[in-house]
């Protein structure tokens, strides 16, 4: 059983390995939710995830026969470069097995560790039955990314620094893969704290934690922004931890990731990937039950690929109005268009696109119907520009 003694083991073993980050509070974010929120900065760790703790834990108590035989890993991600960059530096040969569906971002730096990737598989399932067979074939030690005793040990190492840094903190809020971080957390936490408050969260796509712990039937998705904690079966070691010290688990919505990544963009000015930003939109989500009250959460990792940073981008601008798509009817006239632009710069909007429609609309054929995309300040200022263009004559709505 993990014990308070394996995670202060764990915490000298990885003195001046890995990074004691920050644990700060962000006084914009608190008054957004109505909590005092502390964030504990771990997508500054080297590969960006608090995942490299567990690895490094894990592979520092090898024997030399296992660090002379290699080690393998499967992962998404964020545990393929904690192990391949640790196993790098301590002269191992690793292999890491991830599904084919893994973003490129992850499996360039993995490969840029020294590692040797194998994609196999589109689920974490297929890849781990890939990856146990090929231990098996090669005689290499697997390091599994969170159901083992001195991964979560290693996991369990933010939560002394949380409290050596934050020791009022009152509420511990942390997202739930299979569940290592949660488990170190909730363990080391725990006993040195009892009152403190631990809450796993998870997406409601993946919810196999809350399933197992909780006897729910939420049904599984097969996709979600925060791959990191996109597991199918939560760890027998973790659900037996989690299940004991855990006061709750909360499950949140894509919605909800997706903001709480564009918030920290936006607030803290810090990249975090989608499982990173998971306890945050479980505050954003659950504004009255964290009310008041010392919150920690652990940006857990800040891998995101760029194409979907740029999409979660996109989509938060026309969720706040700053983003709008409007349509536009008027007289099919020369300097109609002109008229149109004119109208919305005025009103101190940016247009982003236009579509002149003639043939697909079913106005009278005197009639011209135009979108446009526009930049504005929010949805107030949208409604502005609507305004002025019905002053100017002209039919104006939101599409």
């Amino acid at each position: 059983m993990l014990q308070l003694q394996d995670i202060q083991a764990a915490a000298t073993r990885l003195q001046g390995q890995v990074l004691d980050t920050p644990c700060v509070e962000s006084k914009t974010l608190s008054q957004i939710v109505g909590a005092q929120v502390f964030l504990k900065f771990e997508n500054l760790q080297f590969t960006a995830s608090f995942k490299e703790r567990g690895a490094c834990n894990k592979l520092s108590q090898l024997t030399e026969a296992e660090r002379a035989r290699g080690v393998i890993a499967m992962s998404a991600g964020n545990h393929a470069q904690g192990v391949a960059y640790h196993a790098q530096r301590l002269g191992m040969h690793a292999v890491i097995v991830m599904p084919r569906f893994t973003p490129g971002v992850k499996v360039e730096r993995t490969r840029g560790f020294g590692a040797e990737v194998v994609l196999f598989g589109d689920t974490l399932e297929a890849a781990r039955a890939h990856a146990y067979r090929l231990a098996e074939e090669r005689g290499l030690t697997f390091v599994h990314p969170y159901d083992d005793a001195d991964i979560a040990a290693g996991q369990g190492t933010v939560a002394l620094e949380m409290l050596a840094e934050q020791p009022d903190l009152e509420t511990l809020v942390i997202a739930i893969g299979g569940g290592g971080l949660l488990a170190g957390i909730a363990t080391a936490a725990k006993a040195l704290k009892p009152s403190i408050e631990i809450i796993g969260v998870q997406t409601a796509r993946f919810p196999a934690m809350v399933n197992a712990i909780k006897g729910t039937q939420h049904e599984q998705g097969s996709s979600t922004i925060a791959e990191g904690i996109a597991v199918g079966q939560p760890g027998k070691i973790t659900q037996e931890i989690i299940a004991r010290l855990a006061d709750d688990l909360l499950l949140v919505r894509e919605g909800d990731i997706e903001q709480a990544v564009l918030m920290l963009l936006e607030i803290e000015k810090t990249l975090v990937e989608g499982a990173g930003a998971a306890g945050l939109a479980a505050l954003v989500r659950h504004p009255e039950r964290f009310k008041g009250k010392k919150v920690g959460l652990v940006l857990s990792g800040g891998n995101i690929d760029p194409l979907l940073l740029a999409a979660i981008i996109e989509r938060g601008m026309v969720r706040s109005g700053r983003l709008a798509r409007i349509k536009v009817s008027a007289r099919d006239v020369p300097g109609v268009l002109a008229q149109i632009t004119a109208t919305v710069a005025a009103a101190g909007a940016n247009i982003d696109e236009v579509h002149h429609q003639r043939a697909f609309t079913m106005l009278a054929a005197q009639n011209v119907e135009i979108e446009l995309v526009l930049q504005t300040r929010g949805k107030d200022h949208v409604q502005q520009v609507l305004e002025a263009l019905r002053t100017a004559g002209m039919q104006a709505d939101l599409m």
